[in-house]
């Protein structure tokens, strides 16, 4: 049995995946099984994925229809025998060393979930890489301990990703957790992220970056109608989660309100403008049910969020043109602020 099944979901990334695979099929753990989902690429991608599957048995490639990256992902899962399970997306690439350390700290303290800071970077003209550093825990509490989700749901503000660490492939498959497989649908890592967290007994964040996450794929925009509210699709689909399962829903009914409604705040800066007035009606409708049904608590909001939220239920028609002159004015006072730490290296 492979150490850790390691499944990349793969559309019409040539440009990206040499460097992914690579950076895969050399990692320091060689107890690996590569499952590679072509999801019906168009480019050059699942004929470079033949290279790696011919020379190198730990890969082995799945190619089949465009069904979107929840179903790519399923397929994955249902395939991989691993002991632990990890996700690379194709144009991303991570650490060498990064299966080996973090698979040798889930076997030493029997972890369910182990996951680690990352990269964010993008590759300028040049051909450098730009990269920061994005811890997941932002003020540095919650690293190298055991964690119960139930009893710590302050987890559940830290990044959201789904790719920076491991799983264990039986804690996987007792709940069977699996993506929303939506056609067209995108955001589907909230859902299995937040299933994982929510059926978790022993999670871990180490305070070390492994994983190279993209910042510069032209392809990652949304633009149309049809797009705008993949975000709402994938929160109904963890509110029905959570409905299945009654005995997890007092632990995190209001920490998925927290998430749902952060993501609704960046959907809505994302969009297209046409779409904006729409969007803020339709968040309005959604925030009064869940105010309705007891969902929304204030504690788990900053200040100005909480704003927002009154504002939006209040008078979705007049919130947008609030919360364009209220952004503006907080990204002033910030720029105002870094001007006044230095001047030519100097805090004045």
């Amino acid at each position: 049995m492979a150490k850790v099944s390691i499944i990349v979901p793969t559309y019409n990334v040539e440009q990206y995946l040499t460097q992914c695979m690579e950076s895969i099929v050399g990692q320091t753990l060689k107890e690996l099984e590569i499952i590679c989902v072509n999801d019906g690429s168009t480019d050059g991608s699942l004929g470079i994925l033949r290279k790696y599957e011919q020379k190198d048995d730990r890969v082995i490639v799945i190619d089949k229809k465009n069904e979107g990256y929840g179903c790519a992902m399923n397929d994955g899962l249902d395939r991989a025998t691993g002991e632990y399970i990890g996700i690379v997306e194709p144009d991303d690439f991570v650490d060498l060393h990064m299966y080996e350390d973090l698979y040798n700290i889930a076997k030493e303290k029997d972890l369910d979930i182990v996951k680690a800071d990352f990269y964010r970077f993008i590759c300028n003209k040049k051909g450098e890489f730009l990269k920061t550093y994005e811890a997941l825990s932002k003020d540095g509490t919650g690293y190298n301990m055991v964690i119960d989700p139930k009893e710590n749901d302050g987890i559940f503000r830290y990044i959201l990703n789904t790719w920076s660490g491991i799983y264990r492939r039986s804690f996987i498959e007792k709940y069977h957790i699996r993506h929303n497989t939506t056609p067209g649908a995108s955001f589907q890592d909230n859902g299995f992220w937040f299933q994982t967290f929510c059926l978790a007994k022993r999670v871990y964040f180490v305070n070390r970056p492994y994983y190279m996450n993209r910042r510069d794929n032209p392809n990652s925009s949304v633009k149309s109608r049809k797009k705008v509210y993949c975000m709402n699709e994938e929160y109904r689909f963890i509110h029905d989660f959570l409905d299945r399962h009654p005995e997890l829903k007092p632990y995190f009914i209001k920490v998925y309100s927290m998430q749902r409604f952060r993501n609704y705040f960046t959907t809505y800066n994302r969009i297209d403008r046409k779409f904006r007035k729409e969007y803020l009606k339709t968040m309005s409708e959604e925030l009064r049910e869940a105010d309705r049904k007891n969902e929304l608590d204030q504690k788990y909001f900053t200040p100005f969020e909480w704003k927002k939220i009154v504002k939006i239920m209040e008078d979705p028609s007049s919130a947008g043109v609030w919360m364009a002159v209220s952004t503006s004015a907080r990204r002033m006072k910030q720029s105002i602020r870094n001007l006044r730490r230095v001047v030519n290296g100097k805090r004045i």
